[in-house]
């Protein structure tokens, strides 16, 4: 049965559609977060939600297709409540299966929050206060046979937010770690304009280009039980670089945190004059513990990679162990007798002798490319210097101190017992990435993938900076830019870039760098004074990336642990910042975990910090090679490069198993941490459980006019955390009674754990 609904918010008017009002069935439906009810817990639950969406240049068609289980032996009466974006307009609305023809009504904002805060004092509940700036399409009741599921399809349409070369999608979602329903989400994007890139600051997606004005995407199945409303921007193409930004306030500082996200043409025109020509040298580790898979593997990876190089690129091989042997004595241009030779030279390599790291970088990076080139590394190892120079902190710097031809560096660890954090600080001081093969793993995709991006870069050497009124450079407007060094941007590639800014000027900045063999820059500006709460992922995703960068320069001090004494001040500098990172904006690592667990007291800084420091001493100076250095480094590339919020903290232990937590939960620009039963504000560890807070009850009056003011502030989903809640109001702490009593006492629960990937 089947209904179809024309009408719009401006025309809503809350019609009791259940009896002599709502509620009168014994269940609420609410997919984003579940089931409840007023007379038996469990009855009913929200098997799954499948959701297709359609975007025709700003206008978006969603379908929700939602299965309710009954768990029970008698028929149950439901209805459905579902919050959507403002001004949205049902579509359609069915039921399938034995109901009455169906009936929805969308309730504006307004009258949707007091419906929830009906329900939600009715039910003695909290949890769908979180959806109290929301609309809501609330339905007819409906009935669900025992043991029997019921199928619900709804479709809206809303026009979409964002800026002239901006499409933004928001699909409103519970953000609480345990809502636990599984959620699919297909869509398909389609513009008027060239789709310059896609982005997602809450989930990972994977998507494909159908055409330069289509994309499909999908949520990766990892994420269909991730909590938060799926986000999804859309770039439209500009001349050049596609450029857009989003910022999100700080009123202590008068500035406040920044997202710029970049994206190249959908086609760029390479002509021979316009394009950057590569010159590549492949230096393989020859090493005795290179004996038998590991060696074919290499040497017929390198047989491809110079298979790919157009005749005329120039390119050299070079093998090590204890000394170092080059092809030739200077890069060869590619045709049929150098190709030769290379296989040859190939074919007579052979495993043996020991690991002379730090002679076989020094000769790659010292030779001269070819003027106008760009030089390309590829340096390949399965284990840790063993003769020659066996300092790590001197082999790391070199790509950094002795590098003049300014050589991208790209280093693939093979096997489990390279140092990763060498290999990386190689890669990362050289604009280039490290990739690491595992045993059982062929090496040969990844080089291949690596490669083939190479190309040669669109834009070279890029570089940000903010521009004043006059268009000159203004260095005190930007700080704390992530990542520091912009990365090369090859065909396909996009850009996030994360930083703070200072002042309520409009921010206006400018890109440079050599765009297809000549300096171009792109400029463009953002209104910072008109940021707010809703975009709050902005600045949990730069603190990830701030904790990232420490912990690298941390990994760095590592590199000579010896120099590091007890007491030492880089050392605390860093892990203490570290610590006000991830006590602010909730961002655990394997070094802070322990931030988690209910006993430990975040009032003595310098007991955290102690204890912090002692876990960077364990793992990033004790262990760097094996599973524990590699799952460090897997940490931290995607804590450096990620542009999605992390919902559970996951992270590899040193087994590499993943692991996450459920104690910690981020609400809006807000985090709380579990203590026993309360829910305790990040701003207010310092005084926890020191003092005696306010205390609001739960349905009072006090407590309604903190609905009201937290949905003014773009928070009210800070009171739907299932417990008590203690909260900072203007520097006090207030304690939000739970409307019952905990039914267990959730401590501090062990992480959970997976298998490795």
């Amino acid at each position: 049965m089947r209904t179809s609904l024309f009408f719009g918010l401006a025309a809503s008017v809350f019609v009791c559609l259940c009896g002599d009002g709502w509620g009168q069935a014994g269940d609420i439906l609410v997919p984003q977060r579940g089931a409840f009810s007023s007379s038996a817990a469990g009855a009913l639950a929200v098997a799954s939600v499948e959701v297709g969406v359609l975007v025709e240049d700003r206008v978006a068609t969603t379908t929700m297709d939602i299965v309710v289980d009954n768990l029970t032996d008698l028929q149950r009466e439901s209805e459905l409540l579902v919050p959507l974006p403002e001004g949205a307009i049902v579509r359609d609305f069915s039921f399938h299966g034995d109901s009455a023809e169906p009936t929805a009504e969308i309730l504006p904002v307004d009258l949707a929050r007091s419906t929830y805060r009906d329900i939600v004092y009715r039910l003695r509940d909290p949890a769908l206060l979180e959806f109290a700036g929301y609309s809501v399409v609330q339905s007819s009741v409906f009935p669900v046979a025992p043991h029997g599921q019921q199928k619900i399809r709804l479709t809206y349409e809303h026009v979409l937010t964002g800026t002239a070369d901006r499409v933004d999608y928001l699909l409103p979602r519970s953000e609480m770690l345990a809502a636990g329903v599984e959620w699919r989400l297909h869509m398909k994007i389609r513009a008027t304009r060239p789709i310059a890139g896609l982005f997602s600051p809450s989930h990972r997606f994977d998507w494909v280009r159908v055409s330069d004005r289509e994309v499909a995407l999908e949520i990766i199945p990892k994420e269909a039980r991730e909590p938060g409303s799926f986000r999804v921007s859309a770039l439209l193409e500009q001349e050049g670089l596609s450029v857009s930004m989003v910022t999100y306030p700080d009123p202590e500082t008068g500035g406040g945190y920044f997202m710029l996200m970049a994206a190249l043409p959908v086609a760029i025109a390479r002509t021979d004059d316009a394009r950057i020509r590569r010159e590549l040298t492949l230096v393989m580790d020859c090493s005795g513990s290179m004996q038998g898979e590991k060696l074919h593997q290499v040497r017929e990876a390198a047989r491809d990679i110079i298979g790919g190089l157009e005749d005329g690129e120039r390119f050299n091989l070079v093998t090590y162990n204890q000394t170092v042997t080059h092809m030739s004595s200077a890069p060869a241009p590619k045709d049929g007798d150098s190709a030769r030779k290379a296989s040859e030279f190939l074919d007579a390599a052979d495993a043996h002798g020991g690991t002379n790291i730090h002679d076989a970088l020094a000769e790659a990076l010292r030779m001269k490319p070819l003027e106008g080139t760009l030089p390309i590394l590829f340096f390949l190892t399965d284990g840790v210097p063993t003769t020659g120079v066996l300092s790590e902190s001197t082999i790391r710097a070199l790509t950094r101190s002795a590098n003049p031809h300014e050589w991208r560096a790209f280093s693939i660890g093979v096997g489990e017992d390279v140092n990763a954090p060498l290999l990386q600080a190689i890669a990362t001081n050289a604009r280039g990435s490290a990739e690491f093969v595992l045993p059982g793993e062929d090496a040969r995709p990844k080089l291949e993938r690596i490669f083939r991006r190479l190309e040669g870069p669109i834009l070279a050497a890029p570089d940000v900076v903010a521009l004043d009124a006059s268009g000159k450079e203004d260095r005190a407007r930007l700080r704390d830019v992530m990542p520091p060094v912009l990365p090369d941007l090859f065909d396909g590639d996009q850009l996030v870039l994360l930083g703070r800014y200072v002042g309520q000027e409009p921010l206006r900045l400018q890109i440079g760098g050599n765009y297809l063999g000549r300096r171009r820059e792109f400029e463009f500006g953002c209104q910072v004074a008109s940021a707010g709460v809703t975009d709050a992922f902005v600045p949990r995703i730069w603190a990830g990336r701030q904790v990232a960068h420490l912990i690298d320069a941390i990994r760095s001090l590592g590199s000579s642990s010896g120099d590091v004494a007890g007491d030492d001040p880089r050392l605390r500098e860093l892990v203490d910042e570290v610590v006000r990172l991830s006590r602010n904006h909730g961002v655990l690592t394997e070094y802070t975990a322990f931030f988690a667990s209910d006993g430990v007291d975040l009032r003595n800084r310098a007991d955290i910090t102690a204890q912090a420091e002692d876990a960077f001493r364990r793992r990033a100076f004790g262990a760097r090679t094996g599973d524990a250095g590699l799952s460090q480094d897997i940490n931290i590339r995607q804590q450096r490069g990620r542009e999605f919020l992390n919902h559970r903290n996951q992270y590899y232990d040193d087994r590499l198993y993943r692991v996450e937590f459920d104690n910690v939960q981020q609400v809006s620009d807000l985090t709380f941490f579990r203590r026993g039963d309360v829910w305790v504000d990040s701003r207010l560890l310092d005084r926890w459980p020191a003092g005696k807070p306010d205390v609001i009850a739960f349905g009072s009056k006090e407590h309604e006019a903190l609905i009201d003011r937290l949905f003014r502030e773009g928070r009210p989903g800070s009171l739907a955390l299932d417990g008590d809640i203690l909260l900072a109001i203007d520097g006090k702490a207030v304690r939000i009674e739970s409307p019952r009593p905990a039914e267990v006492a959730i401590g501090s629960p062990p992480p959970h754990s997976a298998p490795p990937p």
